[in-house]
């Protein structure tokens, strides 16, 4: 499939493994994970590090396998899961760095693109997250207040 904004086509992406059962040598029960992931959101760590912790230093390929639910899932039946998904708080993150750049550099059209860029794509996931419900569906983005959305 090819990129939204350049003609080029990517290979990368993440690889699931490719048995759907858990491993016969998996040692830790689902409640163990459940407490281990809970651990690891009160030390600050988002669904995505929290499943690379996993992969990395406890050795589990994939937590739904395990526990028959995501990480994300966990975090929201404990109501533990973060207001803002972490897609966006990345990409306001993104915005924040291009605007602080754009302020000393005023002429880089580049950047201008890149702002309007994400900015589109912000807007695009910020549509889906109040389609799905993940976001409540008078939920904005201000303009004036992203510090305070990634603090």
């Amino acid at each position: 499939m090819a990129r939204m904004y350049s003609k080029k086509k990517g290979k990368s992406g993440s690889k699931h493994p490719v048995k759907m059962a858990n491993p016969s040598w998996q040692r830790y029960t689902p409640k163990e994970i459940e407490l281990l992931a809970i651990k690891l959101v009160k030390a600050g760590k988002t669904p995505s590090q929290i499943g690379l912790y996993f992969r990395d230093v406890y050795g589990i390929p994939d937590v739904k396998l395990v526990t028959g639910k995501s990480v994300s899932a966990l975090l929201k039946e404990k109501n533990i899961l973060p207001e803002l998904p972490e897609d966006v708080r990345a990409l306001i993150k993104r915005l924040l760095k291009i605007t602080s750049h754009l302020e000393l550099n005023n002429h880089d059209q580049t950047a201008h693109r890149g702002l309007t860029l994400t900015r589109s794509k912000l807007n695009r996931l910020i549509k889906y997250y109040k389609h799905t419900k993940r976001l409540a569906s008078d939920w904005k983005l201000d303009m004036t207040k992203l510090r305070l959305y990634i603090e």
